[in-house]
């Protein structure tokens, strides 16, 4: 059953991958026949690893069998199969660059909270939550597709935050981290309106909205809000509330706001704040990427778009790895 399936699927990424001939070489991105050969040659005999923690147990496991159930988390097997490879490139640059530099964890492991880390799910856990075979297949498929590809910006692997939907507009990385990337700018991000979280709007009593703030301004809360400004993607800068002023991440957190990019009205229910997009707003939008999709684009035209500047090469594997980084772990 084993060989039956590996068969399958490489007929699968064989169907994915011939059409990426067409790509031209002048972009300086791989096209899909340099990236099979590319690939063959720098990961076939040294897979890359990565370190899965979940809870206290650290396993040790080959790259794209972990991207699989990290795109199982991350994104749905309905989106186009173009955003899923991208989607698989974003997130093996993400545990690579943890794995070479020691990462968030400090031993170059990555766990499964998306909070923290990127999501992963077992089939077991995917099959449970309702998802079906024919969607791992079409996942595992767009991993394989772009097997050992990873982003690059002069040399140096990226930082590929990534999110749910940004409401039209990314958001520069300086504007969220106070840290700036130079392919972590904001751009234009159309095509997301089918977004669960496209736009949301909550509502708190003037007592609730104080309480959350830990402030309690004087006078009516229509006049409670003033100097108000934004950052380039949209997203509010800073926002006087009374006698504070605070910035626009305080006030998602505060507020517990699904983004930054917020406008607030008030009114006899209580003070109505809507949000656009769900996410931090950084680096690639994942609705915005099967936007893309669906109009044609190819991964790595959608990756090019949400880290401007990056190149897309093969991940380098050798002696250079820091011998720390490999605590004692379990064999998956």
């Amino acid at each position: 059953m084993k060989g039956m399936l590996q068969n399958w699927l490489a007929g699968t990424v064989l169907g994915l991958v011939l059409p990426g001939l067409l790509l031209t070489a002048a972009a300086g991105v791989p096209t899909a026949g340099e990236q099979a050969q590319t690939t063959q040659a720098t990961t076939a005999a040294e897979p890359l690893p990565v370190l899965l923690r979940r809870g206290e147990d650290v396993t040790r496991m080959d790259m794209d069998d972990y991207l699989t159930g990290v795109v199982l988390g991350e994104m749905s097997a309905a989106f186009e199969p173009e955003a899923l490879k991208a989607q698989a490139v974003a997130a093996r640059t993400y545990a690579w660059k943890a794995y070479c530099t020691g990462g968030k964890h400090g031993d170059g492991s990555v766990c499964d909270d998306p909070g923290c880390c990127q999501a992963y799910l077992s089939m077991e856990a995917y099959l449970q939550r309702g998802g079906t075979a024919m969607g791992e297949a079409k996942i595992r498929a767009a991993v394989a597709a772009t097997s050992g590809y990873v982003l690059t910006y002069e040399g140096q692997l990226i930082e590929a935050t990534y999110f749910s939907c940004s409401g039209g507009q990314t958001e520069a990385a300086a504007a969220v981290w106070g840290t700036d990337y130079p392919y972590l700018r904001s751009v234009e991000s159309p095509g997301e309106e089918k977004a669960v979280h496209f736009e949301d709007a909550v509502t708190f009593t003037p007592e609730a909205f104080c309480e959350a703030l830990g402030t309690q301004p004087e006078g009516d809360p229509a006049q409670w809000f003033h100097d108000v400004t934004f950052t380039d993607g949209g997203g509010v800068e800073s926002m006087g509330i009374g006698q504070q002023s605070y910035t626009g991440v305080q006030l998602r957190a505060c507020l517990g706001l699904r983004s930054t990019a917020f406008s607030i009205a008030v009114g006899e229910e209580g003070i109505t704040v809507t949000t656009h997009g769900y996410g931090h707003r950084v680096g690639m939008s994942q609705y915005g990427a099967d936007a893309m999709a669906v109009t044609g684009h190819s991964w790595q035209e959608i990756l090019q778009h949400y880290y401007p500047g990056t190149e897309i090469v093969p991940a380098l594997t050798g002696d250079s790895l820091p011998a720390d980084r490999q605590p004692e772990v379990q064999q998956e």
